[in-house]
């Protein structure tokens, strides 16, 4: 379990390549041992990633996102995932360095 300050939440978007969403599906019905520890080292508490047509949403809970970045940058599990999952994106509408801007949340109640 990970102690210390609450996670950063970002929220990402990236786009399929038309026909590329039960491929997209069938490759995260198992991630690899592998790349779920250099996630988890990184830094990432939850990924969850919702899908409507050929939008994805990315809703990530991390200790640092832009570290993350960092460390998953050399990772060779995270590079050959990223290389596996880019042949399915849309890369021209797909943006994962910078998070989505937060419109609104539910204030903590007093």
């Amino acid at each position: 379990m990970t102690h210390g300050p609450a996670p950063q939440t970002v929220a990402l978007r990236t786009r399929l390549k038309p026909g590329m969403e039960k491929t997209y599906e069938e490759v995260h019905a198992v991630i690899p041992q592998d790349l779920d520890g250099a996630l988890r080292r990184a830094g990432v508490r939850s990924w969850r990633i919702w899908r409507d047509g050929l939008d994805l949403f990315h809703f990530v809970e991390v200790d640092d996102f832009e570290r993350m970045r960092a460390k998953l940058a050399g990772d060779p599990a995270d590079i050959a995932w990223q290389k596996r999952i880019n042949e399915l994106l849309d890369l021209d509408h797909s943006d994962v360095a910078h998070g989505l801007g937060l419109v609104w949340q539910l204030p903590a109640e007093a």
